[in-house]
């Protein structure tokens, strides 16, 4: 089984306010390691929807890219992620309050694939959501400066 990792945070200076998301993807393409970043953000919202809104767009950018048709029981997508409130929803099955618009898309992303969910303190060790939080500031922060 081919293993696609991905490392997602999201950003909001105040909240709500200026938001971005980042997503890190690691994968191979036949014997070549393969790292994609993705970054986003929007004005006027809040840290969890950045969070939701990185998730959702990585998902959506390995089914485009990375697992053809019918090819979804030969990966796992292994998710990680420092905010609680999804890995605790999507592992728990916490009821979906807030946010509902995202939740049915992030179920939309996720339908048919293998997933674990792996949670992750952030601002922590974990270099790679150092890295990914890094992204996502940035992406708050140029829209804050108004770029």
């Amino acid at each position: 089984m081919e293993k696609i990792k991905m490392y997602t945070d999201g950003s909001c200076l105040g909240n709500p306010g200026e938001g971005g998301w980042g997503a890190i993807i690691q994968y191979h393409d036949g014997s070549e390691y393969q790292e994609q970043i993705l970054r986003g953000g929007e004005q006027h919202t809040t840290n969890n929807r950045m969070e939701m809104t990185g998730i959702i767009s990585a998902l959506n950018w390995i089914k485009k890219n990375i697992i053809k048709d019918n090819e979804e029981k030969n990966y796992l997508v292994e998710i990680f992620s420092d905010s609680r409130l999804i890995i605790d929803t999507m592992t728990k099955r916490w009821k979906k309050k807030m946010n509902t618009d995202l939740w049915a898309m992030m179920d939309g992303a996720r339908h048919g694939l293998n997933i674990t969910w792996n949670w992750v303190k952030g601002h922590s060790t974990d270099r790679m959501n150092q890295r990914v939080d890094k992204i996502a500031v940035e992406e708050s922060t140029k829209l804050k400066r108004g770029r």
